[in-house]
């Protein structure tokens, strides 16, 4: 079966050209995300991210350690045994700071100390005919939102150098929803955390005490846009929303909201990946609860829970196997 991503239907027509200069004239009040600090980043003017008009990356690889349906089934064995890349594999690029900084988070030196490098919207291009030519199966953005505007203009310059991967925007969640409306087309996969369903540690841990309600309805246009996650011949994944949900220590995230939400809501058919990974980075020594990795029991309890919301289509095979 061969698919080819939304995003060269618009770039073909010209509407690509127009979803370009509609997110760029946001930069000069910027309302990229819910926080809407509105400074004029086209003259060098930040916000809560850290970030002006430049591009940052910090860096770009074909990744091995994502979702089985971004990597391949093979391909992720090969890389964990043999420890190699270049074949297969999720292509991700991760971009410099983040419009949520959440006090825990695994990639502080890249989101909150601006880790990385400043890159024309040329060489983002560059970098992913560099991943295609890998063989890499998609484009993965790791912290996109804050650079909309850039990311879209290099996804137009990369389709005219001949791209032709599906688009994976994998974020945070807390979104404006008008910039996920203008995404449509170009994004194939939507892969958005959902961190909180409750505003008090929403507050307490990311300064975003209306997460939930945004990471809501951003997930519900992600969703109408591509609807569940559909996946080639190979069990490689094209299109559709997957979410992630990372259990915290003391059921911090209320996990059952967010679970409830998406099977009532969204889809029992979602693609939910219940993570247990959490460990305390950052600055979360700074708070008691979250100063210890989740246990398997806290893990457990969202599985679960999960498993009675019919929200098994995520989960792994040992996860669904256990009585």
């Amino acid at each position: 079966m061969s698919y080819e991503p939304a995003y060269l239907d618009l770039y073909k027509s010209g509407t690509l050209d127009e979803r370009i200069e509609k997110l760029y004239s946001i930069l000069e009040s910027c309302e990229l995300c819910p926080r809407k600090c509105r400074v004029n980043r086209l003259k060098g003017e930040t916000g809560t991210c850290k970030s002006s008009e430049e591009l940052m990356i910090s860096s770009y690889n074909p990744h091995f350690g994502e979702e089985e349906p971004l990597v391949g089934e093979v391909k992720l064995l090969i890389a964990s045994v043999f420890g190699i890349g270049g074949a297969g594999g999720s292509g991700t690029i991760f971009l410099t700071n983040c419009n949520l900084l959440c006090i825990y988070c695994q990639n502080y030196e890249i989101s909150h100390q601006g880790q990385g490098e400043r890159v024309s919207v040329e060489r983002a291009a560059e970098m992913m005919l560099d991943l295609q030519n890998a063989g890499c199966h998609n484009i993965n953005f790791v912290t996109p939102t804050h650079y909309a505007p850039q990311i879209v203009k290099s996804i137009k310059f990369a389709a005219e150098m001949g791209l032709k991967l599906p688009i994976i925007w994998n974020c945070g969640g807390y979104e404006n929803f008008e910039i996920v409306k203008l995404l449509d087309g170009i994004v194939d996969i939507y892969m958005p955390d959902f961190k909180y369903g409750e505003s008090v540690p929403a507050k307490k841990y990311s300064n975003a005490p209306d997460y939930f309600d945004r990471c809501k309805e951003a997930i519900k246009e992600m969703h109408r846009q591509v609807g569940d996650l559909k996946l080639d011949e190979r069990g490689i994944a094209f299109r559709g929303l997957l979410i992630r949900h990372l259990v915290l220590p003391y059921n911090l995230a209320g996990s059952e909201a967010i679970l409830k939400f998406i099977a009532h809501e969204i889809s029992t058919l979602s693609y939910v990946n219940v993570m247990s990974q959490y460990r305390p980075e950052g600055r979360a020594y700074e708070h008691n609860k979250l100063s210890r990795p989740s246990t398997s029991d806290e893990f457990y309890r969202v599985i679960d829970m999960a498993k009675e919301l019919g929200l098994t289509r995520g989960l792994q095979r040992k996860h669904l196997e256990r009585l």
